[in-house]
């Protein structure tokens, strides 16, 4: 039987695929972008497991992950990595997953709804992390971060095999267990992005410069490439100073910037006597200039109006003012008469009520009923 092919392309980009995968009866063999074997998975459907086995040594394995009725448990032969396991509910319409064991943490849900999968991160209180939708005719399925609409993540292009087939619950855990991406290997991709892009070319240009062939300013063909109008106005203005002319001191060499140089129109011509510059504004003037400018247009300060007004007419007025404080009205009060209404307001003390009950009244009050005492 032909493999299927699974060719997986990361978010909008689908120029260059970043794995392939090989989708058989016997197994799944996952490649890299550039070829090498990356993951090797081996079916054996008469004990209802797949195995991952290193694919350098193949007599090592990884993972086997064992699916029963009631859904998979992966384990791992790796120190430091607890199993998981995946388990239907809902009649199949969620799978949950457990870190540790049938009694773990709740780690992540999947839920199949009508246009997809979910994956609930944190539990089944937390957001959903990606969804997984199957395209309309099982040609491919787009995986999205953060929920339907969000950004695509990657997309699996799917032939000869109909992607529908993923989504029944167990083989759904299959496709889940080959086509996740850990941390090394997004690593590893970003690496091999970078190394793509600071390598140099072996012709030693750029890959981005221009490929065809260049002319310089002296290549009669030059004249037939060149617009009308930019060719008049070549011919109308000096040619000194362009793009292949040598400047003063230097050999002359072949333009290879490919672009037409016009000079400014009314640039200075290098033939022409060169006057001595004016000073302007901005020059060297010496402090003696400077100073007899200033004193030429300096005007002496007169006195201002106030100047004219003695000094005894300015403090006359405050000197005339009267400043001696008057008693207030409370001191026409004698002590006496101030504190006589306090005193009127104090009477003696009157006896409460309760002084009027004798004391052998107000203990009968207090004895609890039932006491003997008074008898």
């Amino acid at each position: 039987m032909t493999e299927s092919v699974i060719t997986e392309f990361l978010g909008e980009e689908r120029d260059a695929a970043s794995r392939i995968i090989y989708y058989g009866v016997d197994g799944v063999r996952v490649l890299d972008r550039t070829g090498v074997t990356r993951r090797l998975y081996r079916f054996d459907p008469s004990s209802g497991t797949m195995t991952e086995v290193d694919p350098a040594r193949q007599g090592t394995i990884l993972r086997r992950f064992v699916f029963d009725r009631y859904g998979m448990l992966e384990e791992t032969f790796s120190v430091g990595q607890p199993p998981r396991t995946f388990r239907y509910e809902a009649g199949g319409e969620r799978i949950v997953v457990r870190e540790g064991g049938d009694y773990g943490a709740v780690g992540k849900t999947f839920s199949f709804e009508s246009t997809g999968v979910s994956e609930t991160a944190f539990g089944r209180e937390g957001s959903i992390e990606r969804v997984y939708i199957f395209e309309p005719g099982g040609s491919g399925i787009t995986i999205r971060k953060g929920g339907w609409y969000g950004a695509i993540e990657r997309r699996l292009v799917c032939q000869r095999v109909d992607a529908s087939v993923f989504r029944e619950p167990e083989a759904f855990l299959q496709f889940l267990m080959f086509t996740d991406r850990s941390e090394q290997e997004k690593e590893a991709e970003i690496a091999g992005k970078v190394a793509e892009i600071r390598a140099e070319p072996a012709s030693g240009r750029s890959r981005y410069a221009y490929p065809g062939v260049r002319h310089t300013m002296e290549d009669p063909d030059r004249e037939s490439e060149i617009a009308p109008r930019s060719r008049i106005a070549r011919q109308s203005l000096p040619t000194r100073g362009m793009t292949g002319d040598p400047a003063p001191g230097r050999r002359p060499g072949p333009d290879v910037s490919g672009i037409d140089f016009i000079p400014d129109a009314d640039a200075p011509s290098h033939d022409a006597p060169r006057a001595p510059l004016a000073r302007g504004g901005g020059g060297p003037v010496s402090f003696e200039e400077r100073w007899q400018h200033v004193a030429a247009k300096r005007q002496e300060i007169t006195p201002g109006r106030s100047a004219r007004i003695p000094l005894d007419e300015r403090f006359r007025s405050s000197r005339d003012e009267d400043r001696t404080l008057t008693k207030g009205r409370s001191a026409d009060i004698p002590l006496e008469e101030r504190f006589r209404p306090s005193r009127e307001e104090k009477g003696e003390m009157s006896p409460g009520r309760s002084a009027e009950i004798p004391y052998e009244e107000r203990r009968a009050i207090k004895r609890p009923p039932g006491d003997g005492a008074g008898k």
